[in-house]
């Protein structure tokens, strides 16, 4: 059993790399872990042990640093110019037709694909509101129903 503090020591080199080449915390426990494991293996070699103490070590170092690495990883949505579309009239230029996949709208000068939230069709010369974007395409409600 004298090889055991070399496993433990292996394992942890081969989880360090592995989180070094992720760019997300994945593996930094349990390379905690088999740190204290390597390190008790030293003094004691019963595996048991060992094996105990590095799952020990890892979901404890997991558990006290999961609210600081949900803190650092919340991202928040950046408005993009896009956003001030939102509220405004658009005019419908092509029938909306949220099964048939088709329907343009046409605001402050620009032609954008367009939806409705609601899944109804809206004919060509109608006035709608943006409600929000989707991706490249407005989501929009007749401007009767507002």
């Amino acid at each position: 059993m004298d090889y055991l503090p070399y496993i433990w020591i292996a394992l942890m080199v081969v989880l360090a790399i592995c989180e070094g080449l992720t760019t997300q915390l994945v593996s930094i426990w349990f390379v905690i872990g088999a740190f204290a494991a390597a390190i008790v293996s030293f003094f004691v070699p019963n595996l048991t042990v060992q094996i105990a103490l590095f799952v020990g070590v890892s979901l404890f170092m997991l558990l006290i640093t999961k609210p600081f690495v949900k803190k650092i990883r919340q991202t928040k949505a950046e408005p993009t110019n896009a956003d001030m579309n939102i509220g405004k009239t658009a005019v419908v230029i092509q029938q909306i037709n949220n099964t048939e996949a088709t329907g343009q709208v046409k605001l402050a000068g620009n032609v954008w694909t367009a939806r409705t939230v609601n899944g109804e069709i809206v004919e060509k010369g109608q006035k709608v509101i943006v409600q929000e974007i989707s991706g490249v395409k407005l989501m929009v409600t007749p401007l009767a129903q507002k």
